[in-house]
C-alpha cells in the first residue's frame, strides 16, 4: 500500500510533455481541475477522462503506474461514492431499515466518485511528468507578481516544492520501518480498528523522529552551501515559452472552451 502512492514521484521518459515548460503544465493542470468541476454531465467527464488518456498515451507513462496511485485513496472514493449514494432524496429504488437509495443519490454518487478518480489522476500527472526543481521555478515564477504585496513567492515554492518531493521519502521511511517493527512481531493487519490505530504508534514515533532528522540535515546542507533566499538567485536552466507550450495553450483552450459550451448547453 505504501509503495503504491505515486504522488511527489517523477517517472523519467523524453515525452513532449515532460519537456513542456513547467509553467505550462501547472497552469493546464489547474484548468483541468477547475473544468472537472464545472462539468455537470456524464458526458462532460467522459470528455475530460478522454483528454487525460491523450495525455497520458502520449506522456509514455505506463497506465498501470497511474492506476496504481488509485489504490491508497480507494477508502475514501468509496466513502464519498456511499455518502453520496444515501444523502439524495428522489425515485426510491432501494429501502433497507432506515437507508434509501433513490436514483438521484445513485446517480449522483458515481458522478462524484468520477470526478474524484479524475482529479486524482489529473494531479498526478503534472508530478509524474515534472521534475521537483522545475516545479519549484514554475511555481515560483507564476507567483512572481505577488512580490509586489510583500509576499514571499520563491519561499513558498520552495517550502510546496520540497514538502511534495519529500512524500515518497517519508513513504520509504515508513514502509521501512512497518518491516522492521512486522520482523519483531508487530501485527498491523488483524483485530478492530481501535487495534489497529494503537499498533501504529510504533510507526508513528520513529517517523516523527526520522522526519525531523531528514528535515535538520536538509537544513544544515543549504546553510553550507549558502541558501539565503531567493533574493538574487539565477537559474541554471532558464525557462522560456515554446512552440510546443503554445500549441499546448491553445489546446487548452479548445478544452476550457468545450467545458464552458457543455455547462451552457446542458
Amino acid at each position: 500500500m505504501i509503495r503504491d502512492i505515486t504522488i511527489g514521484q517523477y517517472y523519467k521518459a523524453g515525452s513532449c510533455i515532460h519537456r513542456l515548460d513547467p509553467r505550462t503544465k501547472i497552469i493546464a493542470t489547474l484548468v483541468y481541475i477547475v473544468g472537472l468541476f464545472v462539468l455537470k454531465s456524464f458526458a462532460g467527464l467522459a470528455f475530460a477522462a478522454a483528454v487525460l488518456a491523450v495525455c497520458v498515451a502520449v506522456s509514455r507513462v505506463p497506465v498501470s503506474f497511474m492506476l496504481r496511485g488509485l489504490k491508497p485513496v480507494f477508502l475514501i472514493i468509496l466513502f464519498t461514492f456511499v455518502l453520496n449514494m444515501f444523502i439524495y432524496d428522489g425515485e426510491i429504488l432501494v429501502k433497507i431499515w432506515i437507508f434509501t437509495i433513490t436514483k438521484e443519490g445513485l446517480r449522483t454518487a458515481f458522478f462524484m466518485a468520477a470526478r474524484l478518480i479524475l482529479l486524482i489522476l489529473g494531479s498526478s500527472m503534472m508530478t509524474l511528468t515534472t521534475k521537483p526543481i522545475e516545479l519549484t521555478d514554475g511555481i515560483e515564477s507564476l507567483l512572481s507578481p505577488l512580490r509586489r504585496v510583500g509576499v514571499p513567492a520563491h519561499e513558498l515554492a520552495m517550502m510546496m516544492t520540497i514538502a511534495l518531493r519529500f512524500i515518497p521519502t517519508l513513504l520509504e521511511e515508513t514502509d521501512k520501518i512497518m518491516k522492521a517493527q512486522q520482523a519483531r512481531g508487530a501485527d498491523f493487519e488483524t483485530g478492530n480498528i481501535l487495534r489497529r490505530a494503537k499498533s501504529l504508534l510504533p510507526i508513528l514515533i520513529p517517523l516523527f523522529i526520522s522526519a525531523f532528522r531528514i528535515a535538520q540535515d536538509m537544513a544544515m546542507a543549504m546553510e553550507a552551501r549558502c541558501y539565503r533566499g531567493g533574493d538574487g538567485r539565477t537559474r541554471m536552466n532558464p525557462m522560456h515559452f515554446e512552440k510546443r507550450d503554445v500549441a499546448a495553450f491553445i489546446l487548452l483552450a479548445v478544452f476550457l472552451a468545450l467545458i464552458i459550451l457543455e455547462r451552457i448547453l446542458i
